[in-house]
């Protein structure tokens, strides 16, 4: 089996694919090393195991809307395909989403991914309860308010499997979204936060080639005015994909039609599932306060990389209080990279943005690729000692750890 991507080959001894939770309880019970595997959409080694790799894909779906909390009940194994219609059908929204539809909603959290938007949280953030099944194959639940929730939602799969998570709902809602391109690099640095506060959710897409940003994408909540050009970057005349030269169709509606928010917030529609095809990926998040310094160091350094790279995505997003997010406890702005598949010119490529960001203390996506070693990283989470002394309790024998969190959560204790 592969990931997504096709860049990594799993090394599961075996493959379970139970079709209900008293088959997923048994499966962990008696596995002796085991792990969750979402989409797939990982671009390292963070869901892999020697044991067992366990796919919720079978699982009956759940989506429960419960209109008197202003939230839903999903399964662990559901993607955001499988509820952003029934939500809508429902009159509700997700305050935010990924860039792409089909990734499981468990996987994202338990990372930390993220959408966009100065206002809108890591998508973990929108988690007000889960189920985990933990190693005895006992189910744990955890809400807002208990001691240790904040814990348990981002935690690397080194907690148990997810099999149920409970999502805060927003009014329905509609977004418009316009694309600018032609954005010069001298306007980014000086209007960095006018720029990324000016809408709903925000995004630069660059190539890191020249003395422009190729495309700013502006999704706003529909009533807002497109102008003609923002900064310099004029108004797209067509719709734009993130890749230049590829096709701007395979994109969710832009040109200022205002359409359901499900339809817009996703950069790609729902059944669209790659932005390039074969590609890898890499992010770092950084301070809000030193986003103009990370884009300037990067850009600095961009004819060292930029050949390696399809396209970069610059975004905003919001703090939280959950201890192994990558927004933890600061407003954040994440570096997001899309590189073609040729192995050694993206790690050479990534190496030189970790080297570029290294002085800005950037805090690397849990399930893409990076180099940074564990002892860089662990500072960064100040509640990193309570995540371990949770895991502790729930996971004692270390069944749902692999090599990767073992070396970058727990190797120096």
């Amino acid at each position: 089996m592969r990931n997504w991507a096709g860049n990594i080959i799993f090394s599961a001894a075996s493959v379970e694919r139970p079709t209900s939770i008293e088959q997923l309880q048994d499966v962990v019970r008696r596995a002796q090393r085991v792990r969750a595997l979402g989409s797939g959409h990982s671009f390292n080694r963070l869901a892999d195991t020697d044991g067992t790799l366990v796919s919720l894909a079978d699982m009956p779906r759940i989506v429960e809307v419960d209109s008197a909390a202003h939230q839903v009940r999903i399964d662990g194994g559901a993607t955001y395909t499988d509820i952003v219609g029934a939500l809508h059908e429902s009159g509700y929204g997700l305050g935010n989403v990924a860039s792409l539809p089909h990734i499981t909603v468990a996987g994202a959290v338990t990372t930390a991914t993220h959408g966009s938007g100065d206002t809108n949280r890591n998508l973990a953030a929108a988690v007000a309860a889960l189920k985990i099944v933990t190693a005895s194959g006992e189910i744990v639940s955890f809400q807002r308010g208990d001691a240790d929730f904040e814990g348990a939602v981002v935690n690397l799969g080194a907690l148990g499997i997810i099999s149920e998570l409970t999502l805060d709902l927003i009014p329905g809602y509609e977004i418009a979204q316009n694309v600018y391109v032609g954005l010069p690099v001298t306007n980014v640095l000086d209007h960095f936060d006018a720029l990324m506060s000016r809408a709903y959710s925000v995004s630069l897409f660059t190539r890191w080639q020249g003395k422009a940003v190729d495309q700013l994408w502006v999704k706003s909540i529909a009533g807002g005015d497109p102008v003609p050009e923002i900064l310099g970057a004029r108004a797209a005349d067509r719709a734009y994909h993130p890749i230049p030269d590829y096709d701007g169709n395979d994109c969710t509606p832009q040109m200022g039609v205002a359409g359901p928010w499900h339809e817009r917030l996703f950069h790609f529609p729902v059944g669209h599932k790659a932005s390039a095809g074969a590609e890898v990926q890499s992010e770092h998040f950084v301070r809000r306060a030193d986003a103009a310094a990370a884009f300037a160091a990067i850009h600095k350094v961009q004819d060292q990389f930029s050949s390696a790279l399809f396209v970069s995505e610059v975004r905003s997003v919001a703090a939280d209080d959950l201890w192994l997010s990558t927004a933890y406890g600061q407003e954040t702005i994440g570096f997001h990279f899309t590189w073609k598949p040729d192995w050694e010119p993206t790690l050479a490529g990534v190496k030189v943005v970790e080297a570029a960001l290294a002085p800005l203390s950037p805090r690397p996506h849990w399930a893409k690729v990076f180099t940074l070693r564990p002892e860089v990283i662990r500072p960064l989470y100040p509640r990193l000692e309570d995540f371990r002394a949770l895991a502790q309790r729930l996971d004692p024998d270390g069944k749902f750890r692999n090599q990767m969190v073992e070396k970058l959560i727990f190797a120096d204790r």
